[in-house]
């Protein structure tokens, strides 16, 4: 089997075939991480609990296998890829909004059972780390967790290699040249983001997504112990090395897409002003990198379409360390045991 593409759900999928026994390369025009899965923002955060639907309900069973997932890829590794399931702040606006971050606690109740919970808590439970919120309440869920992307990605590609596993980077050929050549090779599962989704687009005559640029910060700030903070589209996370990611911006039009720009700067003076325990602390680094995101915003995964023995597993759109854990074990009982278990709105041609 051969995996097109080192970024979070090539990864995670090779892994997935590999602890089942099968044999796997995994090739990498760049670099493990070298796209948008190298970021460092790492917020893996539930859809909110009400219209249920498959979309939500993937999400936290994923969301539920994490622990496991990234526990097992530490010890086989050797190597922490940060995770930690921390939850999440939220701040309350109005009391319109009260009523409803009520309403969905019973929901959560219902939808996640006794695997999380989502709670209406006084701002006062949370000494300075905490979004300033109209009402003085929060929403603390105990599901949101986090993840380290970059140090996620190396120990993902780590307990490949320990377990037999061939990873290549800067492989120089192109795409379309290596599908050529591995025309009769075998099982090709193709998960190289953006670029995958120009050469679907390209193969099947229509868009199927595109790339949306990211940009995000880095601050020294050791919360390390305290939970992430949503407020105003605006994900805060604490790392468990002393720094605290922002971000992200969501850009449909940009010119490159590794540059950042002013956009950033103003993404780091909101955080600064909804989280004040942020006010002083240094910008470690600035990032921007291009995500890919399916016409549907739902990860694509399945047969690539009139190409048998091809698979697609793209379009994981800000959710894609999230949805990982899920996904690979979809994708390794498709293309390893013929099984589809994939949900109504995931596949290739939902995207047309």
């Amino acid at each position: 089997m051969t995996v097109m593409g080192a970024g979070i759900f090539g990864l995670a999928c090779a892994w997935e075939c590999v602890r089942r026994g099968a044999r796997v390369q995994v090739i990498e025009r760049d670099r493990i991480g070298a796209g948008s899965s190298g970021g460092f923002v790492g917020a893996l955060a539930p859809h909110v609990p009400e219209n249920w639907n498959a979309k939500k309900a993937f999400q936290l069973d994923s969301l539920l296998m994490a622990g496991r997932f990234w526990a097992e890829i530490g010890e086989v590794s050797g190597t922490d890829p940060g995770y930690a399931r921390s939850g999440r702040l939220q701040p309350v606006g109005d009391q319109g909004a009260l009523a409803l971050a009520r309403q969905r606690a019973q929901w959560a109740e219902e939808l996640w059972a006794d695997k999380a919970n989502w709670q209406v808590v006084p701002e006062t439970d949370f000494s300075d780390w905490r979004p300033l919120s109209g009402t003085g309440m929060l929403v603390h869920d105990s599901l949101t967790a986090r993840i380290h992307p970059r140090k996620a990605a190396l120990a993902l590609a780590a307990a490949i290699r320990a377990n037999g596993g061939c990873i290549e980077e800067h492989r120089s050929e192109p795409p379309a040249g290596i599908f050529e050549k591995r025309r009769n090779a075998g099982v090709i599962l193709w998960a190289t983001g953006v670029q995958g989704l120009a050469d679907l687009s390209a193969d099947l005559g229509r868009s199927v997504g595109s790339g949306v640029k990211g940009q995000a910060a880095l601050l020294v700030h050791d919360a390390r112990s305290l939970p992430q903070i949503f407020a105003d589209g605006l994900h805060i996370v604490p790392h468990g090395d002393g720094t605290v990611a922002v971000g992200s911006t969501s850009e449909r039009e940009f010119g490159c897409g590794s540059d950042t720009d002013n956009r950033l700067e103003d993404l780091i003076s909101r955080a600064r002003r909804l989280c004040p325990a942020l006010a002083d602390a240094p910008v470690k680094e600035r990032w921007a990198g291009i995500r890919p995101r399916s016409k549907t915003r739902s990860p694509m995964l399945g047969e690539w379409p009139d190409r048998p023995g091809h698979f697609v597993a793209n379009g994981g759109f800000k959710i894609g360390y999230g949805m990982a854990p899920k996904v690979a074990v979809v994708i390794a009982d498709l293309v390893l045991e013929g099984r589809d278990a994939i949900p109504d709105g995931f596949r290739v041609q939902d995207n047309l």
